[in-house]
């Protein structure tokens, strides 16, 4: 059952998923709760149904954390997120199947983002007109870059840009990257899947609508028409300003 209180939810946040213009099958999973200062995107692989229950598997887990009455701290998601990877690995065995998750979680403590992440689902920082990307992928593409053989700008489109080297459920232990940021006034988060990260121009942030609806449908918007070759989904969260702020 979800905790009640008369107190409104700290935060605002609006969510937006959409299987895109060439999927059959959607295999992201969100979990937007502004009420306990937690959201995430899971982005299931491993082919229709087991990429779809691995995402599944990973924000029912972290959904608990939510639904409880405890407060919710860093250990926490990352013992949730560590449950997840054993659930969909013992699956794997079982039935002999390769599916998997790749997740981004932001725990907002005050002014306090703490993100959480393995894979290549992605989370940004919007302040003064621009977005910087506070996550590095986990994936073949990004170690290229690293070691100096591919430009940044080229990795979007590159042939291998989406093999990732690490994932929920893909062996017996996943390591979970962990950084923290501290928020001003008006920034805001955005969290999302390959699907939209991949059709992200700069531009977009340069005007921000007063309603982060506007925003995340704009994100969704321009994803589908730039790209669409896969599922595409975000979460938009007014970090910097708690809705019961005067």
């Amino acid at each position: 059952m979800r905790p009640t209180s008369d107190t409104p939810a700290p935060f605002r946040s609006e969510s937006r998923t959409h299987v895109g213009r060439v999927r059959a099958v959607n295999e992201d999973r969100l979990l937007d709760r502004a009420d306990r200062g937690l959201w995430a995107v899971a982005d299931g692989m491993g082919g229709h149904s087991g990429g779809a229950e691995a995402a599944t598997t990973v924000i029912d887990a972290l959904r608990t954390l939510a639904d409880g009455m405890a407060p919710i701290d860093t250990d926490a998601v990352e013992e949730r997120l560590a449950h997840a990877n054993r659930i969909i690995g013992t699956r794997n065995r079982e039935a002999g199947g390769t599916s998997g998750a790749t997740a981004v979680v932001v725990l907002l403590q005050g002014r306090n983002a703490t993100i959480l992440w393995a894979g290549d689902s992605r989370a940004y920082r919007i302040r003064g007109g621009a977005a910087e990307q506070l996550t590095r992928d986990h994936s073949v593409v990004q170690e290229m870059v690293d070691a100096g053989v591919l430009a940044a700008g080229a990795a979007e489109r590159h042939p291998q840009a989406n093999i990732v080297t690490r994932a929920l459920g893909v062996a017996a232990t996943v390591r979970i990257d962990r950084v923290e940021t501290m928020l001003e006034a008006d920034d805001h988060l955005l969290l999302c899947s390959d699907g939209l990260s991949r059709s992200l121009d700069p531009r977009d942030f340069s005007s921000l609508p007063a309603a982060i609806g506007e925003l995340a449908d704009r994100c969704l918007t321009r994803a589908l028409q730039r790209d669409g070759s896969d599922n595409i989904s975000l979460i938009v969260i007014a970090a910097g300003q708690p809705a019961n702020a005067s």
